[in-house]
């Protein structure tokens, strides 16, 4: 199986290892890994609620803990399941929760300034998800090997432009990207937002190449902790283009 989506890329390994001594319905599924998708995002949104009441009932003392707790935790258990996919049935649900408290707190912050905002990103977010596997299952997106060479390029070269404007800023330096509302921020975000849901492209073509392997049971929580990943990151751009669009608004 090809590999070139880093959260799906050990699939192949797990399906090589475990092909001549996994029993028949004891296989990943595509229904299978739907399921412990729903799974995680119910996880993160019931965490995602309690930072988001928080911060809603005026406890913004709780947004830097909230960040610093589910960004440090999610960062170490995203590395621990990308590593050692095995863990994912557990590491996977931990990820979710964590990854929720960051959720609530930016989606309340948004919420504070743009009232209704984070639900409209939530609902886009599903709407480009459905609609860009819909165009997946239709196959007129196909993951072909200079498909998926291009969008993780350009997923490696938006970390790298993140990484820079993060550490510019703790410099006092400011690239006037993250809180612009010009028509080129507004570009740039829609680029990055774009290939967010190409993402999800390769998300399902993995899943689909681990099925026909057929790769352990255990890794359906690993193709729907790829699955997340790319949602939450869909979602995250999506909100601040949605907030982009507000501010020229206003």
């Amino acid at each position: 199986m090809r590999a070139s989506n880093p959260v799906l890329s050990r699939l192949a390994e797990a399906a090589r290892d475990t092909l001549s001594t996994t029993a028949r319905g004891d296989v990943m599924t595509r229904a299978g890994t739907a399921g412990k998708s729903i799974v995680l995002l119910v996880l993160c949104a019931f965490s995602a609620s309690f930072t988001w009441m928080q911060v809603a009932g005026g406890n913004t003392a709780i947004v830097m803990p909230a960040l610093l707790v589910g960004g440090l935790g999610g960062f170490i258990m995203a590395m621990v399941v990308s590593f050692k996919p095995n863990t994912a049935p557990i590491t996977a649900p931990i990820y979710a929760v964590l990854e929720g408290l960051i959720l609530g707190a930016i989606s309340a912050l948004f919420n504070a300034k743009y009232a209704g905002l984070p639900q409209q990103a939530v609902l886009l977010t599903f709407a480009v998800a459905l609609g860009v596997f819909a165009l997946y299952r239709m196959n007129i997106l196909k993951a072909t090997e200079g498909f998926r060479r291009m969008i993780v390029g350009a997923t490696i070269g938006i970390a790298v432009f993140y990484l820079v404007n993060i550490v510019l800023s703790m410099f006092g330096v400011n690239m006037g990207y993250t809180m612009s509302s010009s028509p080129i921020a507004i570009g740039i975000n829609l680029v990055i937002a774009g290939v967010a849901a190409m993402n999800l492209v390769l998300n399902f073509d993995d899943i689909d190449q681990g099925v026909r392997m057929g790769a352990p049971k255990r890794m359906e929580w690993y193709g729907a902790f790829g699955l997340m990943v790319t949602l939450v990151w869909l979602y995250l751009e999506l909100l601040r283009l949605l907030a982009r669009m507000q501010g020229r608004r206003s």
